[in-house]
């Protein structure tokens, strides 16, 4: 006996079932392909980390830094007072190498670069979005030193990115300043540990300097 189905109520045509398969392949295409991109955009190859580019002269601030002693303040002079912490002119290097290495091959573009008036075309290593605002002097100024942004940049033979940079990175920083302030007459010095525990210093200096950190987005998207 035939079943009688003329009664059967269908909400889409019968011929869209061949759609089902092609409706779940896509979603599930769809939330493979969210998760690729949020990984890809944690991962080393979108926030640079490792980012180490040749230079046209090859600095070293192992040698200069890390051996030499020099203050990052020396090259890096707008830190404490400007947004930028700026590339240092040719004149900073000619004021050791018009007499330290004079005739070093190494050096011929900053040689050049003295008797043209051109600059260096140096290489920025850590290089913001142009939708990013970053203020060194509001961060110096507070206590954040230079190794929590740019790691040990005094053992670097060649300078490397070895932070993030990402906003949840910044953000989570804002969050919890204390693991990253330190006396504001150490913020240059790389190797530096405090005396007392990180976290007890950290909110010491909070707490005296009143620093609360603003989390909202025209902090740094303006």
């Amino acid at each position: 006996m035939n079943e009688d189905k003329s009664n059967d109520i269908f909400i889409f045509p019968r011929w869209t079932g061949i759609l089902r398969p092609a409706i779940a392949a896509g979603a599930l295409g769809g939330a493979l392909y969210a998760t690729v991109i949020v990984a890809f955009g944690f991962s080393p190859w979108a926030t640079d980390v490792g980012y180490a580019p040749v230079q046209p002269v090859p600095y070293s601030h192992a040698l200069h830094v890390g051996q030499l002693g020099m203050d990052c303040r020396y090259c890096h002079n707008t830190v404490e007072h400007t947004a930028a912490a700026a590339i240092p002119p040719t004149q900073t290097c000619m004021n050791c190498h018009k007499s330290v290495r004079a005739a070093s091959e190494r050096l011929i573009p900053v040689f050049e670069s003295y008797s043209t008036g051109m600059p260096v075309q140096w290489i920025r290593v850590h290089d913001l979005p142009d939708f990013v605002y970053f203020n060194h002097s509001a961060h110096v100024r507070r206590g954040v030193g230079c190794v929590s942004c740019h790691g040990r940049i005094d053992t670097m033979e060649v300078v490397t990115q070895v932070k993030p940079l990402s906003m949840s990175w910044c953000l989570d920083c804002h969050r919890n300043p204390e693991r990253h302030l330190r006396p504001v007459e150490f913020i240059t010095e790389l190797d530096w540990v405090p005396d007392d525990d990180q976290l007890v210093l950290g909110r010491r200096l909070r707490e005296t300097k009143n620093i609360n950190p603003p989390q909202d987005c025209n902090t740094c998207h303006r």
